[in-house]
Protein backbone atom coordinates (compact mmCIF):
# COMPACT_ATOMS: atom_id res chain seq x y z
CA UNK A 1 0.00 0.00 0.00
CA UNK A 2 1.33 3.17 -1.20
CA UNK A 3 -0.80 5.44 -2.43
CA UNK A 4 -3.67 5.21 -0.17
CA UNK A 5 -1.40 6.39 2.38
CA UNK A 6 -0.25 9.72 0.57
CA UNK A 7 -3.46 10.68 -1.11
CA UNK A 8 -5.38 9.74 2.29
CA UNK A 9 -3.16 11.32 4.46
CA UNK A 10 -3.03 14.15 2.56
CA UNK A 11 -6.72 15.06 1.97
CA UNK A 12 -7.62 14.45 5.58
CA UNK A 13 -5.02 16.82 7.32
CA UNK A 14 -6.33 19.12 4.34
CA UNK A 15 -9.72 18.86 5.47
CA UNK A 16 -9.44 18.78 9.27
CA UNK A 17 -6.55 21.80 9.34
CA UNK A 18 -7.24 23.79 5.64
CA UNK A 19 -3.88 24.85 6.51
CA UNK A 20 -2.22 26.21 2.88
CA UNK A 21 1.23 26.44 5.16
CA UNK A 22 1.39 22.82 6.14
CA UNK A 23 4.45 21.13 4.24
CA UNK A 24 2.00 18.26 3.05
CA UNK A 25 5.35 16.59 1.67
CA UNK A 26 6.18 16.18 5.09
CA UNK A 27 2.21 14.33 6.05
CA UNK A 28 2.91 12.32 2.83
CA UNK A 29 6.44 10.92 4.20
CA UNK A 30 5.35 10.92 7.90
CA UNK A 31 2.17 8.89 6.55
CA UNK A 32 4.60 6.09 5.40
CA UNK A 33 7.06 5.73 8.61
CA UNK A 34 5.25 3.44 10.54
CA UNK A 35 5.11 0.40 7.23
CA UNK A 36 8.70 1.44 6.79
CA UNK A 37 10.01 0.93 10.69
CA UNK A 38 7.80 -2.41 10.60
CA UNK A 39 8.24 -3.75 7.38
CA UNK A 40 11.91 -5.05 8.40
CA UNK A 41 9.98 -7.03 11.84
CA UNK A 42 6.99 -8.54 10.05
CA UNK A 43 4.65 -7.12 11.45
CA UNK A 44 2.61 -4.72 13.77
CA UNK A 45 5.47 -3.81 16.05
CA UNK A 46 6.43 0.02 17.42
CA UNK A 47 6.14 1.73 14.57
CA UNK A 48 2.42 1.25 14.89
CA UNK A 49 1.68 2.60 18.34
CA UNK A 50 0.36 5.89 19.22
CA UNK A 51 3.48 5.70 21.93
CA UNK A 52 5.92 6.12 19.29
CA UNK A 53 3.81 8.88 17.10
CA UNK A 54 3.55 10.97 20.43
CA UNK A 55 7.33 10.37 20.93
CA UNK A 56 8.13 11.37 17.52
CA UNK A 57 6.26 14.55 18.63
CA UNK A 58 7.70 15.48 21.78
CA UNK A 59 10.70 14.94 20.11
CA UNK A 60 10.01 17.55 17.37
CA UNK A 61 8.54 20.43 20.02
CA UNK A 62 11.84 19.85 22.02
CA UNK A 63 14.04 19.99 19.24
CA UNK A 64 12.38 23.13 18.10
CA UNK A 65 12.51 25.37 20.59
CA UNK A 66 12.42 28.91 19.85
CA UNK A 67 12.65 27.96 15.81
CA UNK A 68 8.95 27.95 15.03
CA UNK A 69 9.47 27.78 11.49
CA UNK A 70 11.24 24.73 11.79
CA UNK A 71 8.94 23.31 14.57
CA UNK A 72 5.86 24.46 12.17
CA UNK A 73 7.36 22.63 8.96
CA UNK A 74 9.05 19.48 10.95
CA UNK A 75 5.32 18.33 13.30
CA UNK A 76 3.76 17.59 9.41
CA UNK A 77 5.73 13.96 10.14
CA UNK A 78 4.10 12.71 13.39
CA UNK A 79 1.06 14.47 12.08
CA UNK A 80 1.37 12.16 8.88
CA UNK A 81 2.24 9.04 11.62
CA UNK A 82 -0.63 9.78 13.27
CA UNK A 83 -2.98 9.74 10.05
CA UNK A 84 -1.47 6.18 9.22
CA UNK A 85 -3.26 4.52 12.15
CA UNK A 86 -5.99 5.78 11.74
CA UNK A 87 -5.94 4.76 7.69
CA UNK A 88 -4.48 1.41 8.56
CA UNK A 89 -7.11 1.29 11.15
CA UNK A 90 -4.88 0.23 13.82
CA UNK A 91 -6.77 1.75 16.42
CA UNK A 92 -8.84 -1.17 16.21
CA UNK A 93 -6.08 -3.38 17.46
CA UNK A 94 -5.98 -1.96 21.12
CA UNK A 95 -2.82 -4.04 22.24
CA UNK A 96 -0.72 -2.23 19.64
CA UNK A 97 -2.03 0.86 19.33
CA UNK A 98 -2.17 1.61 23.19
CA UNK A 99 1.11 -0.30 23.14
CA UNK A 100 2.59 -0.11 26.24
CA UNK A 101 -0.23 0.09 28.68
CA UNK A 102 -1.52 -3.25 27.60
CA UNK A 103 1.90 -5.12 28.21
CA UNK A 104 5.57 -4.75 27.21
CA UNK A 105 5.20 -7.78 24.60
CA UNK A 106 3.61 -6.99 21.28
CA UNK A 107 4.60 -10.82 19.67
CA UNK A 108 2.04 -12.24 17.45
CA UNK A 109 0.37 -8.78 16.56
CA UNK A 110 0.00 -9.98 13.21
CA UNK A 111 1.29 -8.38 9.98
CA UNK A 112 0.95 -5.15 8.29
CA UNK A 113 -2.73 -4.17 7.64
CA UNK A 114 -1.76 -2.67 4.67
CA UNK A 115 -0.70 -6.40 3.58
CA UNK A 116 -3.07 -8.35 5.50
CA UNK A 117 -6.02 -7.00 3.55
CA UNK A 118 -7.86 -9.49 1.14
CA UNK A 119 -6.31 -8.06 -2.10
CA UNK A 120 -10.13 -6.36 -3.24
CA UNK A 121 -9.79 -4.00 -0.40
CA UNK A 122 -6.48 -3.29 -0.97
CA UNK A 123 -7.06 -2.30 -4.56
CA UNK A 124 -10.07 0.02 -3.34
CA UNK A 125 -7.78 1.83 -1.29
CA UNK A 126 -5.37 2.18 -3.79
CA UNK A 127 -7.32 3.42 -6.56
CA UNK A 128 -9.09 6.07 -3.57
CA UNK A 129 -5.63 7.01 -2.70
CA UNK A 130 -4.84 8.11 -6.11
CA UNK A 131 -8.55 9.77 -6.42
CA UNK A 132 -7.50 11.39 -3.42
CA UNK A 133 -4.19 12.65 -4.87
CA UNK A 134 -5.96 13.76 -8.05
CA UNK A 135 -8.74 15.65 -5.98
CA UNK A 136 -5.68 17.52 -4.54
CA UNK A 137 -4.08 18.12 -8.06
CA UNK A 138 -7.09 20.14 -9.47
CA UNK A 139 -8.09 21.38 -5.98
CA UNK A 140 -4.40 23.24 -5.54
CA UNK A 141 -3.99 23.49 -8.93
CA UNK A 142 -1.01 21.77 -9.41
CA UNK A 143 -1.70 21.69 -13.36
CA UNK A 144 0.43 24.80 -13.36
CA UNK A 145 3.55 24.89 -13.46
CA UNK A 146 4.22 27.73 -11.04
CA UNK A 147 2.24 26.23 -8.39
CA UNK A 148 3.36 22.69 -9.30
CA UNK A 149 7.06 24.15 -8.72
CA UNK A 150 6.30 25.46 -5.51
CA UNK A 151 4.45 22.43 -4.05
CA UNK A 152 7.42 20.68 -4.80
CA UNK A 153 9.73 23.00 -3.67
CA UNK A 154 8.15 24.11 0.15
CA UNK A 155 4.84 21.58 0.45
CA UNK A 156 2.67 24.23 0.60
CA UNK A 157 -0.42 24.68 -1.52
CA UNK A 158 -0.27 28.16 -1.98
CA UNK A 159 -2.12 30.95 0.95
CA UNK A 160 -4.92 31.55 -1.94
CA UNK A 161 -5.99 27.82 -1.31
CA UNK A 162 -7.23 28.57 2.15
CA UNK A 163 -10.53 28.07 3.57
CA UNK A 164 -11.17 31.88 2.91
CA UNK A 165 -8.99 32.15 -0.61
CA UNK A 166 -10.23 31.68 -3.64
CA UNK A 167 -9.97 28.22 -5.68
CA UNK A 168 -9.67 27.43 -9.22
CA UNK A 169 -10.74 31.29 -10.40
CA UNK A 170 -14.01 31.55 -8.13
CA UNK A 171 -13.58 34.36 -6.27
CA UNK A 172 -13.47 34.39 -2.28
CA UNK A 173 -16.50 36.12 -0.58
CA UNK A 174 -15.75 39.08 1.24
Amino acid sequence: MFFWFLGGSWVLVWAVLHDPSVDYRLVMVGALIPDIVDAPFGGLRLGHTLAVSVAVLLVVMVATRGRRRSRRRLLALPIGMLVHLVLDGVWMDTRVFWWPFGGWSLAGAGGLPSLSHPLALTIVEEVAGVGCLAWCWVRFRLTEPARRSAFLHTGRVGADMGPRGGTAGIPSPR
